[in-house]
This record gives C-alpha cells, sequence and structure tokens, in this order.
C-alpha cells in the first residue's frame, strides 16, 4: 500500500496541529472541545464489568483526540505490553446522532503505521474521510471528518485501524472502540456495551504474533475478553430490562452468544433493525458482526456463552477447537422484583432495496489456493477474490455512483468467510438458497464453506473509492481484499 505523499499530507491536514490539550480537553481553532482520556485504564481478570468511558456529541460534533500507543497493562491478572487507543482497552465509546460530524485528531505514538475505519458507518470513503488507503506515519497526527448523512440508519458500530498488512496485529494487540449511532428510543433499565475480544500473550507479556498456518486459519487467541477484562462480573435486579450492545472485535472467531435462564430478544444486527424485537436462545455474530439485544432479568445466575461455531477448515490444517465454546461472563440477578420499564415501540420500517431497480449484477469469489512454498517470503496459499490477490493501485469493481446493484458472493473453500463492504450499506436476500423476506440490513455477512449468499448493494451517494474483504482479518492483511470504485 502506498502511503500519502507529504503533499497531500499537508492538503489533508496531517502535519501540524491546531489545539492544545489542557487538562484532559483541547481548545480548539472553532471553539468547540477536543474530548481526550482522563484515565489510563484495562481491565483484568474477573471483578465487575467496567465499561468504556462515553464520548457524546455536542452540537452536531463530537471531537476526539485520538492517541495510539503501546502500553504496559495489566491483562487476566498478568502484566502485559497492548496496544491501547487514548490508553483504554476498549477505547472511548463514541455517542453521535445522525447528522453529526465526527472529527477525529489521530495521534500515532506506535512504531509502525496506522490509519482509522469507522466500522459500518455510512459515510465519505474520500480524502480524510473512511479512506482505508491512507498511512499514517509513527510520530505523525491527522485529522480525520466523518459526516453523518442526516437519514444515517442508528444502531452499533466500532471504529479500528485498517492499514493493510498490519490489520490482524493491530486490533489482536488493542486497538478497538464501540460507536453508538443513536436514533431510536428503547425503555430500559440500562444500557450497556460489551466488546469481545481475543488475545494471546507471551511468557514475558508481549502480544503473540503468529505465522504460517495460523495466519491461514485466522489467529484465535487464548484469553477472551469483554471489555478489556476475562470473565467479568454483572449484576442486576429481577424485572430489569437492560439492553446490550454487543461488537465482536475478534480478529477471526465467531460467537455464537447464548444466556442460559435470561429471556433474550434480538433488537438488530449491524444497522439492520428487526421488525419488532425478537425472542431468541442464541446469536451469531461473525468477526466484525455487532448485536442489539434487550435482556431481560429473571433472578439467578447465568453464564453469557460462546456456544461455539463450526467454521471449517484447510485440508490437513483443518478446523477443531476454532471459535469453540467458552464462558464470556457471569450475571448474577438478586434483590427485589422491580417493575419492567414500558413496552419497546416498534422501529420506523427500513428502507427495502428490493423496491429499487437493479443496475448490474456481479458475481465476486473468495479464492484460497495452494501457492509456491520455493523462496523466502512465500505463503503457502494464495488468498485474494477471484483469483487475484489485493493490488492497492488497481480497481476490481467499477460501478456507477446513484445505483444499486446485485452481487451474489460465492465461497467455494472449505472454511466460512465474513464479507465486510466498507461505507456502502447490504441488504441480505438470500443465504443457502433461501430468500432472506425481511429487510436484512447488514455490513458484514458470512458466506458459510462452498456455500453463497445474494446481497443488494447501495451506492445511492458517497462516490468514491473503498474495499471489500474477509473479515478474518488474518486473511484481509495476506491479500484477501479488493477495492471497488463508485462514480
Amino acid at each position: 500500500m502506498r502511503p500519502i505523499t507529504r503533499r497531500e499530507a499537508l492538503r489533508l491536514g496531517m502535519l501540524g496541529g491546531f489545539g492544545v490539550l489542557v487538562g484532559g480537553v483541547g481548545l480548539s481553532w472553532s471553539g468547540l472541545p477536543w474530548l481526550a482520556p482522563r484515565s489510563s485504564s484495562i481491565g483484568g481478570g474477573g471483578g465487575s464489568l467496567v465499561e468504556p468511558e462515553v464520548l457524546r456529541s455536542w452540537g452536531g460534533v463530537l471531537r476526539v483526540e485520538l492517541v495510539a500507543a503501546r502500553q504496559e497493562s495489566t491483562v487476566a491478572g498478568r502484566r502485559a505490553r497492548v496496544l491501547t487507543y487514548n490508553g483504554t482497552v476498549p477505547g472511548q465509546t463514541w455517542l453521535v446522532r445522525p447528522g453529526d460530524r465526527i472529527e477525529v485528531r489521530l495521534r500515532n505514538e506506535l512504531d509502525i503505521p496506522t490509519n482509522l475505519h469507522t466500522h459500518g458507518l455510512e459515510v465519505s470513503p474520500q480524502d480524510n474521510g473512511d479512506n482505508p488507503f491512507l498511512s499514517i506515519e509513527p510520530g505523525q497526527v491527522f485529522d480525520y471528518r466523518f459526516d453523518l448523512p442526516a437519514d444515517h440508519p442508528p444502531g452499533v458500530f466500532w471504529y479500528h485501524p485498517h492499514r493493510h498488512g498490519t490489520v490482524a496485529d493491530q486490533l489482536f494487540g488493542g486497538l478497538y472502540g464501540a460507536l453508538i449511532v443513536e436514533g431510536d428510543q428503547v425503555p430500559v433499565s440500562r444500557d450497556r456495551v460489551l466488546v469481545v475480544s481475543d488475545l494471546s500473550l507471551t511468557a514475558d507479556g508481549q502480544v503473540a504474533s503468529v505465522s504460517g498456518p495460523e495466519v491461514m486459519m485466522g489467529r484465535e487467541g487464548e484469553l477472551v475478553l469483554v471489555n478489556g477484562q476475562h470473565r467479568p462480573q454483572l449484576s442486576a435486579r429481577p424485572g430489569q430490562r437492560e439492553r446490550w450492545r454487543v461488537i465482536n472485535a475478534c480478529t477471526s472467531r465467531y460467537l455464537r452468544l447464548n444466556l442460559p435462564g435470561q429471556r433474550l430478544e434480538l433488537l438488530g444486527i449491524d444497522s439492520g433493525r428487526e421488525p419488532a424485537p425478537r425472542e431468541v436462545t442464541d446469536v451469531l455474530l461473525a468477526p466484525g458482526n455487532r448485536a442489539d439485544l434487550l435482556v431481560s432479568m429473571r433472578a439467578g445466575t447465568s453464564e453469557l456463552r460462546n456456544r461455539g461455531h463450526d467454521r471449517g477448515g484447510m485440508g490437513m490444517m483443518g478446523g477443531r477447537g476454532l471459535s469453540g465454546p467458552g464462558a464470556l461472563a457471569i450475571l448474577t440477578v438478586t434483590g427485589d422484583e422491580v417493575a419492567a420499564p414500558g413496552p419497546v415501540p416498534d422501529p420506523p420500517p427500513v428502507p427495502d432495496l428490493r423496491e429499487k431497480p437493479v443496475a448490474r449484477q456481479r458475481e465476486i469469489a473468495f479464492t484460497m489456493t495452494m501457492g509456491s512454498m520455493m523462496g523466502p517470503g512465500r505463503d503457502m496459499m494464495d488468498l485474494g477474490f477471484d483469483g487475484r490477490a489485493f493490488d492497492a493501485d488497481r480497481i476490481d469493481q467499477q460501478v456507477s455512483a446513484g445505483t444499486v446493484e446485485e452481487w451474489v458472493i460465492a465461497n467455494p473453500t472449505t472454511m466460512d468467510h465474513p464479507f465486510h463492504l466498507h461505507v456502502w450499506p447490504m441488504q441480505l436476500i438470500e443465504s443457502g438458497g433461501q430468500p432472506v423476506n425481511e429487510p436484512a440490513r447488514r455490513d458484514v455477512v458470512n458466506v458459510p464453506a462452498q456455500g453463497q449468499v445474494r446481497v443488494l448493494v447501495d451506492f445511492v451517494r458517497h462516490p468514491g473509492r473503498s474495499v471489500y474483504h474477509c473479515h478474518i482479518l488474518d486473511h484481509e492483511d495476506a491479500g484477501m481484499m479488493a477495492s471497488v470504485e463508485a462514480r
């Protein structure tokens, strides 16, 4: 990937600063504050769940000073050197509304290049927007700007790095945070953000690196964390209804969430909304997916669990043990019963892309083929789309801005792949050969091994160039990504 030039950096506001940080709040040229960390902390093992600090937009603008750095901390009772945003894992939760502007001053204090992706937001991919082709070098500062449309759907989103070649390492190391777009009113006793991630540490507390077969399969950490904590404790009273916004921030691990003994209702996946809250026993989240859940509390102790998902494997490398079951957190519901909040209103109707004309149909296929083992630096497999590995200088799909297209995404490989498209929303219309009747808006769609899905893609706004890729991020870094340009 080509780093941006000094001239481009100057044009986009990368070099130099506009504000001075004072006591956690920076005064900026426009008079609005830069929101910065108040403290540095990472959850340890067990203990009460700690939720990330919340930063809210003010006057239609959220302005954040975001520092990416390596830091000593405690993870699951062990000293570790992890990556942090503003000194915390996860980073702070950003709370905005449709029509808001998000301004982020990203300061790279890492020893490697990075950048920023607002996963799931329907915003411009150009210039200093959600541009995956930017490269923010060590010691540099860059000013991002993300303008949300006035009709942006509410939902659970997140932010993380997307510097090709290092995405998996940086996410695995601790760089991620929640981003909530408000806009729907649901009466609840409490609103929680639960960011699930995983991590492996070496004996001396370094984040473990991976190579070879583990990259080909997609790494899964030995420790599964919730808000940076290992098996934290949650507490509630009977009768309460809580809203849980759950993000699968794992590099490769699938989560099949289950909470025995409690009533679980699904409000939506990604930015998609259910027609009404739907009672479920479990919810499958591929890497990158998010779930918006209602939990109605019943007395007793319950485990929030990953029931496991068989995501397949590759020949002799197999796939046993991947995305297997395990406990994530403990919920204890005790005390006097309280009156439940009022009824949940139905969400507004979701626009159905099937009502719009389709400008073009495309077929896109994940590919994993045996590569040459000859010579240094060669991989055992070649990963890509349609037989080609990612090339930042190549346009793989040229589409007409302002149109809707139908994409068939095929997966002839022997393992599941989550398909993620930046900035342009998808509507799932067929999976496993069966039609999806309700409008299902997604930005990550799991494509089962040796299966396919059919989606409608809305290119009505946000012209520019961006990417689609496998959200098993080791696969993306190894070349399973392609570019798309709308103009």
